[in-house]
């Protein structure tokens, strides 16, 4: 059974932007700073260590086992990789799209590793396509198309590809097999997560909505966990405890939430 209820603690507030979110090798949060042009790793101790400068917009982030952090940069709307220690990112591949100023035409925004085929799931934000990427850039391959802005992505235990559509208002589920299914039902969600419980934790940025919603595929139901903390509420990400992140680049906040059976 999905925990019936988590306790929220705020474990960042007002140091910096946090948009997106990862976690390294010894269990730090990481988080992109669009707004800065930064990407940085919140401390044990609550303090921030800036890992790079990159002002064309750092957003996705995923580890990888040797601790390379690869991430969509959305001003080039290219894949980046910042090896460990290394505070240069190098390019590993420019995407199709261009970003542009346009409503919801911007660069790419989050991205997803699939742990079983090792590749990045790579939502092409401004043209609407996914796209499966190996990790050296070099094989691009096309996943789905005509989604109005693909933005977050995850991959669940049974290789199925959950995106969210920011400016189309759904959640597009992608099969191992090639099935692409349109879950309508939202406004702006902008990341997503499976639960493990077959639930997806989605972060939902609209001005109407602002909040951090569990929903369950199967019967439609559609929960909200939390919105009084957010403004627009950006990343999300579990760990293996289970607890859950939910990061605001407007509310300068990253909430911990720890389950309640």
């Amino acid at each position: 059974m999905a925990p019936s209820h988590y306790t929220a603690q705020v474990i960042l507030r007002g140091k910096g932007h946090p948009d997106d979110l990862a976690q390294d090798r010894q269990g730090h949060l990481l988080f992109s700073d669009d707004t800065t042009g930064t990407i940085d790793r919140l401390n044990s101790d609550g303090s921030v260590t800036i890992l790079l400068r990159d002002p064309a917009g750092p957003e996705g982030l995923v580890v990888l086992a040797d601790g390379t952090i690869m991430f969509g940069e959305q001003t080039t709307n290219r894949i980046m990789k910042l090896a460990p220690g290394s505070q240069t990112a190098t390019v590993v591949r420019d995407l199709p799209g261009h970003d542009s100023q346009a409503t919801c035409k911007h660069g790419v925004d989050g991205i997803a590793l699939d742990p079983k085929t090792n590749t990045l799931i790579v939502p092409d934000s401004p043209i609407g396509n996914v796209y499966r990427m190996s990790l050296d850039g070099k094989t691009l391959h096309l996943l789905a198309a005509g989604i109005s802005r693909p933005v977050g992505a995850s991959v669940d235990s049974n290789g199925t590809v959950f995106v969210a559509d920011e400016c189309g208002g759904a959640i597009w589920k992608i099969t191992p097999s090639g099935m692409v299914t349109r879950i309508g039902g939202f406004a702006m969600p902008d990341d997503i997560i499976p639960d493990g419980y077959g639930n997806l934790l989605v972060v939902d940025l609209a001005q109407a909505v602002h909040a951090f919603i569990r929903f369950n595929p199967a019967s439609g139901k559609k929960e909200i966990l939390d919105s009084q903390r957010y403004i627009e509420p950006q990343g999300i990400l579990s760990d293996s405890s289970g607890h859950i992140y939910v990061s605001d680049d407007a509310a300068n906040v990253i909430v911990k939430y720890t389950p309640i059976p």
